[in-house]
Order: C-alpha cells, then sequence, then structure tokens
C-alpha cells in the first residue's frame, strides 16, 4: 500500500483480516471526501455559521458541487460549538490545496461576519488572599 506522502506499507495478513478497512476510493462518489472541523464561540448564531461555511465550500473551485457540500454541527464542546464541514474533491491530490483554501476562507469569512473563533481559556478564582505585611 502506498500512502499519500509515497510512502510504502506492508501491512500483515494479519491485521488485515481482523482490521475495519475503508476504501476511499470506492463507493458510489469517485471523488475524496475532506472533513474541516471549525469551532465557533458559544452564542454565534448557529445558521449563520452553517450558511458561511456552505456558501465558502460552494465558492471554491476546487470543491465538487455533487455530492454537495454539508455542514454538520457535531457538538457543544468545552470552549466551542463544534462544526465539521464535509466536501469532496475530484483526486486525493488535492486534499491539502483545497483544505488549505477552506480554512483561510472560513477564516478571513469569521472575521468580516464578526464570528468569534473560540480558543481555551481559563478563569482563575482568588478565594482567599494573605494579609499584605508592610515593613515598619
Amino acid at each position: 500500500m502506498l500512502t499519500r506522502d509515497d510512502v510504502e506499507l506492508t501491512i500483515p495478513n494479519s491485521i488485515m483480516g481482523n482490521a475495519k478497512v475503508i476504501n476511499e476510493s470506492g463507493g458510489p462518489h469517485p471523488k475524496y471526501r475532506i472533513r474541516v472541523p471549525v469551532g465557533a464561540a458559544y452564542g454565534s448564531d448557529v445558521e449563520q455559521v452553517r450558511q458561511l461555511l456552505t456558501s465558502i465550500a460552494e465558492q471554491d473551485s476546487l470543491i465538487c458541487s455533487d455530492p454537495a457540500p454539508r455542514v454538520r454541527f457535531r457538538a457543544l464542546g468545552g470552549s466551542s460549538l463544534d462544526f465539521e464541514l464535509l466536501c469532496w474533491v475530484d483526486e486525493p491530490g488535492l486534499r491539502g490545496q483545497a483544505i488549505d483554501r477552506l480554512l483561510t476562507a472560513i477564516y478571513n469569512g469569521f472575521n468580516r461576519e464578526g464570528i468569534e473563533i473560540p480558543y481555551s481559556k481559563q478563569d482563575l478564582y482568588i478565594k482567599e488572599t494573605p494579609p499584605l505585611e508592610r515593613p515598619e
């Protein structure tokens, strides 16, 4: 088996016989799926995020129109609303370039639309502080 990085792998029959094998070049669509996880801040308009992500994918010339790109709201994460943009490209070699273009457009689109991209935050609460000692 040859990886996308042109590294040859040998997989023993004992592993192949007991493993789940995913054939990404088979199935009803002779195309290659891309999954782009995207986080939006709590308080974001879910429909606005969904429409923006769909629009970005539809406007990119590397992304196939059939099957159409779609967005799934996957989880209420620890610090974000977790979405996943699902779309397809014609060739596996286009995946990296397509993801780069999509992420750039998503970042710019979120900034333009005022949608916050969250990051892990921590609040520190100090229950009690020792009294301040002043020199005499």
